[in-house]
């Protein structure tokens, strides 16, 4: 595994841009080949370019695990085709009010942690989709949209600085990685933002210092 910078027209909040299982990435059409070249060689998946229901930031609007993908309602049907013709795994649309799938449920293999209010509506789509053991709701560091505020992987997760011992503690039993705090991007707390990780490799924006990377890296078991 490694770990390796990356922005995405200049912009190094690529979170907002990429989503990425153990099977497939997906990022919006405006990446550079050179930025493509990193992604598929940093996460060891191939990358699916395209937009949500026209949109780029296709990191806010999808969440999902090795087990599937979830899409929101917004989105086209040459853009569900693109994406369920290039993976293996479940895919599915949730009808909710709610579109930024990526921020407001945090998931891996094990488990799925959603935004309270988001819950009722989403939690059995969730469940069904990605197949994980355990659904629940919750906050961190009293942020409702965890997705935002955590990476989770199968080998570790990393959350906001401001998540307290016992919130670290509990997220580690529920998704059962080893989880710590940090930031990306020279002292973002919203972790999403800046960060992209699969069990094969980890990106972080391009701002991210060589502490964090550091952090990063002892979290995830990547070479700095």
């Amino acid at each position: 595994m490694n770990i390796e910078k990356l922005t995405i027209r200049g912009n190094p909040n690529i979170g907002i841009y990429l989503f990425a299982n153990d099977h497939i990435a997906l990022a919006p059409p405006i990446l550079e080949p050179k930025e493509i070249e990193i992604v598929e060689k940093t996460l060891r998946v191939p990358l699916v370019l395209t937009t949500i229901g026209g949109m780029t930031i296709v990191g806010v609007l999808v969440t999902g695990n090795n087990k599937g993908i979830i899409l929101p309602s917004l989105i086209r049907d040459t853009e569900f085709q693109r994406i369920k013709s290039s993976y293996r795994g479940n895919v599915a649309v949730v009808r909710t009010r709610y579109t930024a799938l990526g921020n407001i449920c945090l998931v891996n293999d094990y488990a799925a942690l959603i935004h309270p209010e988001a819950y009722p509506e989403i939690k059995d789509i969730v469940k069904d989709t990605l197949e994980v053991e355990v659904v629940e709701k919750g906050t961190i560091a009293g942020i409702p949209t965890v997705g935002s505020a955590a990476v989770i992987t199968n080998k570790g997760g990393l959350v906001h600085p401001d998540a307290s011992d016992e919130e670290v503690d509990y997220l580690t039993k529920l998704f059962r990685v080893p989880v710590a705090v940090g930031t990306v991007n020279f002292g973002i707390g919203f972790i999403r933002s800046g960060l992209v990780a699969n069990s094969f490799g980890v990106l972080v924006g391009g701002k991210t210092t060589g502490p964090e990377m550091l952090r990063i890296s002892q979290v995830f078991g990547v070479s700095p």
